[in-house]
């Protein structure tokens, strides 16, 4: 799959999985005493003909900046169901996070392993652009499950920023 999957950010476009791992690679050294957070969040928007999911990886740099990057993803017709919206979402940012987790995680964490005396950590989450106000919240227990079932931290609004203000401001 990773080899199929491309993202772009305002810097680059058509970077391969292992471009974007090469890119939070080179993020993380360049300071590898700080702590991290990694995260994976999917927004969508439908359209008059066809329903755009953007999916986000973001690392955050806690305090000290970030770096992204984004995939499309398209549906050819116009989703209304919000429980199928969102489960298409979660569904998205699964397949993502299976990828980092089986290919890529362990290595960025080895580079940050010799400064944890110093403060290095990497947290790996998965953002889900539901809460617990407005027609989502009937969802939260069963996609925030779906994450926590492969062992990854799921967040929440106003806690996912990743896809409900990253991957959001690119779904229009």
């Amino acid at each position: 799959m990773g080899e199929n999957v491309t993202f772009y950010n305002i810097s680059e476009s058509q970077m391969s999985f292992d471009t974007v791992n090469e890119r939070l690679q080179s993020f993380i050294l360049q300071d590898p005493r700080s702590e991290y957070i990694l995260s994976i969040g999917t927004d969508s928007h439908v359209h008059q003909r066809e329903t755009r999911f953007i999916t986000a990886i973001h690392m955050h740099r806690v305090g000290k900046g970030a770096w992204g990057c984004l995939r499309n993803y398209y549906v050819g017709r116009p989703i209304f169901s919000v429980r199928e919206k969102i489960s298409t979402e979660t569904a998205l940012s699964q397949e993502i996070a299976a990828l980092m987790i089986s290919d890529y995680l362990i290595g960025l964490s080895d580079l940050l392993i010799p400064y944890t005396d110093e403060g290095a950590d990497l947290v790996f989450e998965i953002h889900l652009d539901i809460g617990k106000k407005g027609i989502t919240k009937d969802l939260i227990h069963e996609m925030t499950g779906r994450i926590r079932a492969m062992g990854i931290e799921a967040k929440i609004k106003p806690d996912s920023y990743a896809a409900s203000s990253y991957a959001n401001r690119y779904t229009k």
